[in-house]
């Protein structure tokens, strides 16, 4: 079988759009930020879509769907917690189901805190994984509708992941959260790597590759509660990892 091809770019202000593509046709498209620009992509690789996979139910992931379902009559998957408040959904999904798409495996996985339904997509034989706004490039998402214990429990799912898993995500924050990440470990040399090239983005379009979850391990601080500078840093040497990636998340909120 070919390698699944995977297209990123960026969609709206600072989503990414993806979309990825097997050998038999078979074309999805993570998400659907915006109509009009998957379609521009789509037309560009001369792709028909075939399948909508959503991570969660907020608007800047959603409001294309409609429009391409319309278009494509293309089939729409997304989380079971969140089907009522995704339009077009075709199949409901939840942590164990898996799905076959042009002959490659995905695995679901819960992943709320963000939403109280986020999912993601895991393809262990691509070595990829679609994790919406559960984790960003040295970054993760807001806790808008779970709570810090329930977040840093999805985080530790992807965590887990094979090292060399590549993760797309839902947004661009690179240089934000490398700023932010060089404030907690600030002699982190992998970190201070990623802000040197987190700096040169706008210059190659804003499109970061997808890092691996090694590389995340290395470099994101809120993947990193049980290193002691970490811990030293907030003075939370005895704390649970769940409450220093709370105090973690507090801070990227104020920063």
């Amino acid at each position: 079988m070919a390698p699944l091809a995977v297209h990123h770019f960026i969609c709206r202000k600072d989503n990414y759009g993806v979309l990825t593509h097997a050998e038999d046709g078979t074309t999805v498209s993570i998400d659907a930020p915006d109509a009009a620009t998957v379609q521009a992509e789509l037309d560009a690789k001369g792709w028909r879509l075939t399948h909508i996979l959503v991570t969660h139910h907020h608007g800047d992931h959603t409001a294309g769907i409609a429009e391409l379902k319309e278009r494509w009559n293309c089939v729409v998957v997304g989380p079971k917690a969140e089907a009522a408040r995704i339009p077009g959904i075709d199949h409901a999904v939840e942590e164990g189901d898996r799905v076959n798409l042009g002959g490659h495996a995905i695995e679901v996985l819960d992943t709320p805190g963000h939403t109280l339904g986020h999912v993601t997509y895991h393809m262990p034989d691509d070595r990829v994984a679609f994790v919406g706004d559960t984790v960003f490039a040295m970054g993760c998402g807001r806790i808008l509708e779970g709570n810090a214990e329930m977040m840093w429990h999805s985080l530790s799912k992807i965590a887990k992941l094979p090292a060399e898993t590549r993760l797309y995500t839902g947004h661009e924050y690179s240089l934000a959260n490398a700023r932010f990440g060089l404030t907690i470990e600030p002699e982190n040399p992998v970190l201070q790597d990623r802000a040197r090239q987190a700096e040169n983005l706008p210059a190659t379009g804003g499109v970061a590759p997808p890092a691996t979850v090694g590389l995340e391990l290395q470099s994101n601080v809120f993947l990193r509660p049980h290193v002691f500078a970490v811990r030293e840093k907030l003075g939370l040497r005895a704390d649970a990892d769940w409450r220093v990636f709370a105090e973690l998340r507090e801070r990227k909120n104020k920063f």
